[in-house]
């Protein structure tokens, strides 16, 4: 059997044995899925870039120190919960800028409007996103992974499920928790957030 037909988890096997050629073809077998799952979540081709050398830079040192991935011969869904992870962590260190940015088919500039009311509409619209990121960053780790997920990476229950290994029920449960949470907490403090 050829090596480039050799299943995901014996080249894993043979790059960790020293066999670099394998990691290679394990990038060829899989990039397009991973670089399009990073770039259907952050929709700008520099970041995707960024995150997706992050991603095998992760994979790279994971396997070299030998700690193995525990995802029973599932390289790809490994490397996409790695990829998951740091667009998670991008999201958090970009708190302070807007999500939406340049694209192909949009330009920020082409927001800008000459109308007072638009302004103050983007800036009200700004504001509030930044005070829900506030609140859901005071939420508990395991219902902030969820909303992080379902909201700023669109992600469905039963992906969130499989990325963070627990039942899809449990993933719903924590998504409850998390929503009667944030009223809570925007009732309590009388946050308006307008529809």
């Amino acid at each position: 059997m050829a090596k480039s037909q050799l299943p995901d988890a014996l080249l894993v096997d043979k790059y960790v044995a020293g066999d670099e050629n394998a990691l290679a073809i394990l990038v060829n077998r899989h990039q397009s899925k991973i670089y399009g799952y990073i770039y259907s979540k952050v929709s700008d081709r520099d970041i995707t870039e960024d995150i997706f050398q992050e991603t095998f830079f992760k994979v790279i040192h994971t396997l070299k120190a030998k700690k193995y991935y525990n995802e029973e011969g599932k390289f790809l869904s490994w490397v996409l919960r790695i990829a998951s992870n740091l667009i998670i962590d991008k999201f958090r260190s970009d708190k302070k800028m807007p999500l939406n940015r340049d694209t192909e088919d949009m330009s920020v500039f082409a927001t800008i409007r000459d109308n007072s009311m638009n302004i103050e509409s983007r800036l009200i619209k700004n504001q509030v996103e930044i005070d829900l990121k506030n609140i859901i960053e005071e939420l508990p780790h395991d219902q902030k992974e969820v909303v992080m997920m379902r909201y700023y990476l669109d992600m469905s229950f039963k992906e969130i499920s499989d990325f963070t290994g627990v039942s899809v029920n449990t993933t719903l449960g924590r998504m409850r928790y998390a929503m009667t949470n944030l009223r809570k907490v925007i009732e309590k403090n009388k946050i308006y957030l307008p529809s």
